[in-house]
């Protein structure tokens, strides 16, 4: 096969997998209309058409889905033969990409991170921040963070964070005007920031357990957010109670920003773990990054005995 035709069939298979030329145009590090080209020219060699266009998507046709189907798994063997090589090298090297939520993307990674890389210039990491459950795999990952009881049953799991706990919290503003919580099922008749987050699919409830007892409350209010930075800001700002991380709020109860309640009804659960497919050679810069993240829930659970 010639070099020619090699990277038009890469080209195919990053347009195909994506679903976008603009996308897989940016990974590729071309114009989306060179890419285009490239497309067009590998269809009129083949004699078949690939891909159907529309104005807001692209999809693979019948012939497509077929020739991906042979081609992805292929692609991917070679990349991670490429990427095992730098293990002959003195020093680990590449790029390392890794989907997270915002919470541990900036409580877990950025500290791990900050450690490793400056003694590791030729470790590359790219953190996503993505509130769903992303296929790791489809969208060429080579590891996501998410909730112990979120990660699939097919992939290797790895603890890098201590238990959790949420806090229930409003200012002292809110509550100059109305009564304190002392149930969870007192909060529906407050004023509560909800969070949409595509992994429910919805509202996000609020969870509460106590003595074995567990409860799901539907919390109504003024706001609807997508972020945890703009949930913190608005509780701050007294527009309502909010269901938050314990460490996000710690010091704002402690300098009095903030007033927790129904500390009771929050239990701790299992936090954070980094997921990757059981089938994939670990690179050895996803290695040292691993380690990190492996010796930063160690050095927590040290701390806290």
């Amino acid at each position: 096969m010639s070099a020619e035709n090699f990277n038009d069939l890469a080209a195919f298979v990053a347009v195909a997998k994506e679903r976008s030329f603009t996308r897989a145009a940016a990974k590729q590090g071309v114009s989306q209309s060179a890419l285009s080209q490239t497309i067009k020219a590998l269809e009129a060699r083949l004699g078949v058409r690939l891909l159907t266009r529309s104005t807001r998507s692209v999809s693979a046709t019948e012939a497509g889905e077929r020739l991906l189907r042979t081609l992805a798994p292929r692609f991917e063997e070679i990349e991670q033969e490429l990427g095992a090589l730098s293990a002959l090298r003195d020093k680990p090297a590449g790029t390392v990409r890794i989907t997270a939520g915002e919470h541990p993307a900036v409580s877990i990674l950025q500290p791990a991170l900050q450690r490793i890389l400056p003694d590791h210039p030729d470790i590359h990491v790219e953190i996503v921040v993505d509130y769903g459950l992303t296929d790791i795999v489809a969208q060429g990952f080579d590891a996501g963070v998410r909730l112990g009881e979120q990660v699939a049953k097919d992939m290797i799991a790895v603890r890098i964070g201590p238990e959790m706990r949420m806090a229930v919290v409003g200012s002292p503003a809110y509550f100059a005007t109305r009564p304190r919580p002392e149930t969870p099922q007192d909060l529906t008749t407050h004023n509560c920031i909800n969070i949409r987050l595509p992994t429910y699919g919805g509202l996000f409830a609020w969870e509460f357990e106590r003595d074995g007892r567990e409860l799901r409350v539907r919390v109504e209010g003024q706001v609807v957010v997508n972020h945890g930075a703009v949930r913190l800001a608005s509780v701050l700002d007294g527009l309502g109670m909010a269901y938050v991380p314990e460490d996000q709020i710690v010091d704002h109860v402690a300098s009095g920003r903030l007033i927790r309640v129904l500390e009771d009804w929050c239990a701790p659960f299992p936090g954070y773990h980094l997921y990757y497919p059981s089938r994939r050679h670990a690179s050895p810069a996803f290695a040292v990054v691993l380690d990190a993240l492996r010796t930063s829930d160690a050095r927590k659970a040290s701390a806290r005995s």
